[in-house]
């Protein structure tokens, strides 16, 4: 549906976020530790089929996702999130979207994808400077 390039995380990413899943047992993570897994594990969300409005029907705790993005420094992914939201109240099935509903979400989604090209070298920096 698509056309933005699945972002393909870095080793240090792979490293970082295995090591954190495993602390995560033991401990609890901090806020920043806590933000740069939001990011990962919402990337994937957002590059399905289902885009924008598959993020909005799952069960994350969007605000705190949000906030997430915006902590890590990928504050051009927080206005398509925010401009999306009503998807939350929406039909769960996209296809019950008005032609009307269907345009401007893709829009938005444009905008999001446009935004995720920058977003792993955001996620490294924000390694070396908040987590490193």
């Amino acid at each position: 549906m698509f056309s933005h390039e699945p972002i393909e995380w870095p080793d240090e990413v792979e490293l970082l976020v295995d090591r954190l899943e495993s602390e995560s047992a033991r401990r609890a993570l901090s806020r920043e530790e806590r933000a740069f897994m939001d990011v990962y594990e919402t990337v994937p969300v957002l590059e399905s089929t289902d885009g924008l409005h598959g993020f909005w029907q799952s069960d994350v705790n969007h605000q705190r996702v949000i906030n997430s993005f915006e902590l890590i420094g990928a504050t051009t992914l927080v206005d398509p999130l925010n401009a999306s939201r009503w998807c939350e109240t929406r039909p769960d099935d996209r296809n019950e979207y008005s032609e009307t509903e269907e345009e401007y979400l893709t829009t938005i989604e444009e905008e999001l994808f446009d935004a995720m090209d920058e977003l792993v070298d955001l996620v490294l920096a924000f390694i070396e400077e908040e987590l490193g």
